[in-house]
C-alpha cells in the first residue's frame, strides 16, 4: 500500500484521478478493519497483516490523509510543514513496522518520530535535482526567502553560495533529528561537497549500504 500511494502523485496528470485513488485506499482501509476487504491483492495482504498484528488504524489513514494533501504540488510553506509531512508518512510507517516487530514502546516511538522526520528531511533533498529537471521545487520557502533563493535558482541548477545555504539550513534540521545510521551518511557527503545538492556524488547509491546497516545493527549502534 506504501509503495501504491507514494507513486500515484507521479502517476497522474489532474489532481482529481489522484484524489479517486486516494479515496479508494481511504474505503479500503475502513473495510479492511470491518473484516470486509476489498477484493484486491494489497487490500488482502494488508488485512492479513491487520488481523495478525493488530495494526492501528489511525497510522494508514494518516498517511493516506498527508499524501492526499501533498498532491497539490506546492513548495512547503516551512520546515515544520515539511516535518509534519514526514511525521504522518515516514513516521507512521515506522509506528506500524514497530508494531509488526510486536514493540509498542513510547520510547521506541519517540525515535521513530526523529527518524521519520530526518527521513522525509533527507528524502525532499535526494530529490531536489530530480524535480528540477521537472520544473519544479519543493523546498520550505521560509529558508529559500531567508537566504533570497527563488525557486527558478533550484531549476536553472544554480550552485552559489546562498543555494548552498538553503540546503546547509536543511540539511542542519534532519541533523538535529538523526545523527546515526544511513541518513547520517548522506548528510556527511553533503558536507564534502560544501551542501552542492547537484554534485553528481550525491545521485550515487552506496553499494556498501546493506554491509554498512548489518554491521551497525550487530554492534546495536542505531
Amino acid at each position: 500500500m506504501w509503495n501504491w500511494l507514494r507513486q500515484i502523485k507521479d502517476s497522474i496528470t489532474q489532481k482529481t484521478t489522484g484524489l479517486m485513488r486516494m479515496q479508494f485506499w481511504r474505503e479500503a482501509v475502513e473495510d479492511i478493519y470491518c473484516d470486509n476487504p476489498p477484493h484486491q491483492p494489497v487490500a488482502t495482504e494488508l488485512w492479513r497483516a491487520v488481523k495478525r498484528h493488530n495494526l492501528t488504524k489511525m497510522w494508514f489513514m494518516k498517511i493516506i490523509d498527508e499524501r492526499e494533501k501533498n498532491l497539490d504540488d506546492r513548495a512547503y510553506r516551512n520546515i515544520q510543514a515539511l516535518e509534519t509531512y514526514a511525521e504522518n508518512t515516514q513516521s507512521a510507517l515506522l509506528y506500524l513496522t514497530l508494531e509488526m516487530l510486536g514493540v509498542r514502546d513510547i520510547h521506541a516511538d519517540h525515535a521513530a518520530s526523529h527518524i521519520g522526520k530526518a527521513q522525509g528531511i533527507v528524502t525532499c533533498l535526494r530529490a531536489t535535482p530530480y524535480h528540477s529537471t521537472r520544473q519544479k521545487v519543493f523546498l520550505p520557502m521560509d529558508i529559500c526567502m531567508l537566504h533570497g533563493v527563488s525557486q527558478e535558482d533550484f531549476i536553472r541548477g544554480k550552485q552559489e553560495k546562498n543555494v548552498r545555504d538553503v540546503i546547509y539550513d536543511i540539511a542542519s534540521q534532519a541533523h538535529i533529528h538523526l545523527e546515526h545510521v544511513a541518513l547520517d551518511d548522506y548528510l556527511r557527503n553533503m558536507r564534502k561537497v560544501d551542501f552542492n545538492i547537484f554534485h553528481p556524488s550525491l545521485q550515487k547509491k552506496s553499494t556498501l549500504l546493506p554491509l554498512h546497516l548489518y554491521l551497525r545493527s550487530w554492534k546495536k549502534t542505531y
